[in-house]
């Protein structure tokens, strides 16, 4: 028997947990699943294993001797402390277990806009995806496909979260919950509690300083008397990464890194991007692509020229969300100006890099009218984030554990989670 919207809608509000999934955030509600064709499907199956041979070929050229160049971009602006817990031999070869890129849905595929290894939103696609599969919906991943997937990347992790992170409480407790694992909080724990333990790192690296206990947590994982995951690898968390996959000087090393079908699949989906170094080019030269000799000649590009997005790297409180985001042909020439001096002098702390702007397409999906208790067809463009979980070092072929779409209004150039978006898992059509 087929239910109605609104009986969907009451009952996915009757299973939503009392304390929500974030702090102070709501969004749109929808009856219905988010459907991606066949061969959006495939692509995001196939990423899974591409993204995470990328990572791996990132942690080896970091520490690559031939190009000593990437680790001192990477390093730029870190203390040195974070620096050298980024290179302890302990956790060399330690890649993170969970990736989720965010990948916008295009005319022509996917384009990724980012990686991130340190995702917000597993608890909350865990419980969209449960919640719409007793509805009837057959989600990617299937009912309980991110929790089984957690449970066996992190097999016996508690989850320790910083106060910076806090937003993300209510849902990492949920997550938790059903785990039967414990969300610890820096200032309510003494170190020598966790001896032996292993810890899910919820906390960004650049905000040490602001983590109680993190030096005496950080100098027990160097002893080996207890393990972080994701390790403690600033290098690995920056946006950088995806402009230096373009490095005309890197594409040999990416070519023997990567096998020909993962490199062909990255290619597709990751937009062309450049590392916004002010250093002077000589008189001949120019960036490629761009055709300019100097960063300012960019500042005069007309509109259509400006399909182009600024980006702080990362190892910022700005380099998460939809801050340190210049998208240049919505900005007038004064801002888009102002922001290419503000990426260049910010080079020596913190990087920016510069994607060429890929249109999310528009698409149409039911939203809930509370007023008239009723489905209006929202114009929509949409973010898709998988989230990959692999089960140890060596694993290359991580699961699925299930896909979140964030369905945006039509008119929003940044897509992420916000008041009149949609949260919703995926379904293959």
């Amino acid at each position: 028997m087929s239910v109605s919207a609104a009986e969907s809608i009451s009952q996915i509000r009757a299973s939503f947990p009392e304390q929500g999934f974030f702090a102070e955030k709501e969004w749109v509600l929808s009856p219905e699943a988010f459907a991606l064709d066949a061969k959006t499907v495939a692509l995001i199956r196939n990423l899974g294993p591409a993204l995470r041979a990328f990572q791996r070929a990132c942690n080896q050229l970091y520490f690559d001797e031939t190009y000593p160049w990437v680790a001192k971009l990477l390093d730029q602006g870190k203390p040195q402390r974070v620096v050298e817990l980024g290179r302890n031999p302990r956790w060399h070869e330690n890649l993170p277990r969970v990736l989720r890129p965010d990948l916008v849905l295009t005319e022509t595929g996917v384009t990724i806009s980012e990686l991130d290894s340190l995702p917000g939103g597993i608890g909350l696609t865990a419980w969209l995806n449960e919640t719409y599969a007793t509805l009837g919906q057959d989600v990617i991943g299937g009912a309980s496909g991110m929790i089984e997937a957690f449970a066996a990347a992190f097999p016996s992790e508690d989850i320790l979260i910083s106060r910076e992170s806090g937003d993300y409480l209510p849902e990492m407790s949920w997550l938790a919950d059903r785990l039967g694992r414990r969300v610890l909080r820096p200032w309510e724990v003494q170190p020598y509690e966790l001896n032996g333990a292993a810890i899910y790192r919820f906390f960004e690296l650049f905000d040490l300083a602001n983590v109680e206990n993190a030096d005496v947590m950080l100098r027990m994982a160097e002893r080996g008397e207890l393990s972080f995951t994701p390790p403690i690898k600033a290098f690995l968390e920056e946006k950088l990464w995806l402009a230096l996959f373009w490095s005309p000087t890197l594409a040999d090393y990416w070519k023997s890194a990567l096998s020909a079908e993962h490199l062909a699949l990255l290619q597709q989906c990751i937009p062309m991007g450049w590392v916004v170094d002010p250093v002077p080019l000589p008189p001949f030269a120019v960036w490629p692509k761009l055709d300019i000799q100097s960063w300012h000649e960019m500042k005069a590009f007309g509109g259509k020229q400006r399909q182009l997005v600024l980006k702080i790297s990362g190892f910022s409180e700005r380099g998460w969300g939809s801050r340190g985001v210049f998208i240049g042909h919505d900005l007038s020439q004064e801002q888009w100006g102002a922001a290419i001096d503000e990426a260049l002098a910010s080079f020596p702390t913190n990087p920016f890099v510069l994607q060429e702007f890929h249109r999310a397409r528009v698409v149409t999906h039911p939203a809930w009218d509370e007023d008239k208790q009723a489905t209006r067809a929202m114009q929509s463009r949409v973010r898709l984030c998988p989230y990959y979980f692999a089960t140890s070092e060596e694993d290359d072929d991580p699961a699925l554990g299930g896909v979140l779409a964030t369905v945006c209004p039509a008119d929003k150039k940044i897509l992420h989670g916000m008041r009149d978006a949609m949260m919703l898992p995926c379904v293959a059509r």
